[in-house]
């Protein structure tokens, strides 16, 4: 087990360097001039220069990328006493230890530095720390009930196959994949935020109709009745209700405002935490992830419940309970961690639109805002975190494979 954790360490830390180098010969071998951007087009020759020295700009290309590599690596060498040196390890902006070599050089133990921002002249490090939290809450909220719902939906559509349920969450899954984010927020921003903040009528007739399509779909002697003309005849009727007079019921409203964050502002209370606001953020988020995982739950749990060794269990008299938690489940979850591994990334990685709809502060709406600003170092250290995500995530996910089957770690 030691081996392959270093040898997945070691491929880890390969792609992250090699996602550095792409990303910082991307950036700086771009045409466009950041001090022109900064300073303006009639700003003085000597303020550009200055500047360009400040930011390591006037440097040749191959030695501003040592620079990096060692402002980014854990263990670096700087010298601790002349602070017009380009490698001047600068207490201020980077927190670790020195380990004095001489009187101008030292070993440093620290936390990856990721420079300044361009705008702000703040860390990097400081501003994409502020935002990060925030993304990081909806991703692990979003992922966590997708897993759960999508586990449980998918194993009972596999006990149910061919069944109205199972149909059912098929084509609500089908739908759930094929929405665009973009689109699937702006739609739960509507409905939740706009449509239903305040009281919703509802059909009584309708709510009659939903609750005979259940009694219809648990009560086996009335099969002969189908359940999905009832609930198709309940959306008719929801959809006709401002056009014909029948009673109503008024359901509550969400009272959920479109936009906001983590925290929030008041003029008396300050800075406060503002858990509400996550909710719209997270349906969405887990909509797409919830219908893959569905699906993949339903199609392992069906190809492993055919297996032999899953007979001899029933043979055996185990509960039912027991031979798909016990047996099954576990046998048919390497899809599901692949795809939850994959989409727990991408939303670490900032769900770009998501956030610029509901107006959250993360990490994709941060890097959004460098991007228009060209503010190079924050999207730099910006798509820097997101690939030491992934290569953690992935990690994880080869351990927890070696951990579910023993046969990967051979």
């Amino acid at each position: 087990m030691g081996k392959f954790i270093r040898q997945k360490l070691t491929y880890g830390l390969l792609v992250l360097w090699g996602v550095v180098t792409v990303v910082f010969f991307l950036f700086n071998l771009s045409p466009a001039d950041p001090v022109r951007n900064l300073v303006g087009e009639n700003a003085p020759e000597e303020v550009v220069q200055n500047i360009r020295r400040k930011l390591d700009l006037d440097l040749p290309l191959l030695q501003r990328y040592v620079l990096y590599l060692n402002d980014l690596s854990p263990l670096s060498i700087h010298n601790p006493t002349n602070a017009e040196s380009r490698i001047y390890f600068d207490p201020a902006l980077q927190k670790g230890w020195l380990i004095h070599l001489s009187e101008n050089s030292a070993v440093a133990i620290k936390s990856p530095y990721l420079k300044r921002s361009f705008i702000s002249d703040k860390s990097v490090s400081e501003i994409l720390g502020s935002v990060i939290p925030g993304t990081v809450v909806l991703a692990v909220l979003s992922i966590a009930l997708a897993l759960a719902l999508g586990l449980w939906l998918g194993i009972v559509a596999a006990q149910n196959k061919d069944t109205f349920f199972d149909r059912f969450i098929l084509i609500v899954s089908a739908l759930g994949m094929s929405g665009p984010s973009f689109f699937v927020a702006i739609l739960v921003a509507y409905l939740g935020a706009i449509l239903w903040k305040d009281q919703i009528a509802f059909p009584y007739a309708s709510a009659v109709l939903v609750l005979m399509a259940l009694v219809v779909y648990f009560l086996p002697k009335w099969k002969f009745i189908q359940p999905a003309w009832l609930l198709i005849a309940a959306l008719a009727l929801w959809a006709l209700s401002p056009f014909m007079p029948q009673p109503m019921i008024f359901l509550p409203g969400t009272g959920l405002n479109m936009t906001g964050s983590l925290y929030s502002v008041d003029v008396w209370q300050g800075k406060y935490f503002d858990p509400v606001n996550m909710i719209l953020p997270i349906v969405t988020l887990m909509i797409r992830p919830l219908a893959v995982i569905v699906q993949l739950t339903r199609s392992s749990m069906l190809e492993v419940m055919s297996q032999d060794y899953i007979r001899t269990a029933r043979a055996k008299g185990l509960s039912e309970h027991r031979v798909i938690y016990g047996h099954a489940l576990r046998n048919a979850l390497n899809p599901v961690v692949t795809a939850v591994s994959g989409w727990f990334s991408s939303l670490l990685a900032g769900a770009v639109f998501v956030e610029f709809v509901f107006g959250w502060k993360g990490l994709g709406q941060e890097m959004f805002t460098a991007i228009e600003k060209q503010d190079l170092p924050i999207v730099m250290g910006g798509v820097i975190i997101i690939a030491a995500a992934f290569v953690v995530i992935n990690l994880l996910v080869d351990l927890i494979y070696g951990w579910i089957d023993p046969r990967v770690r051979i």
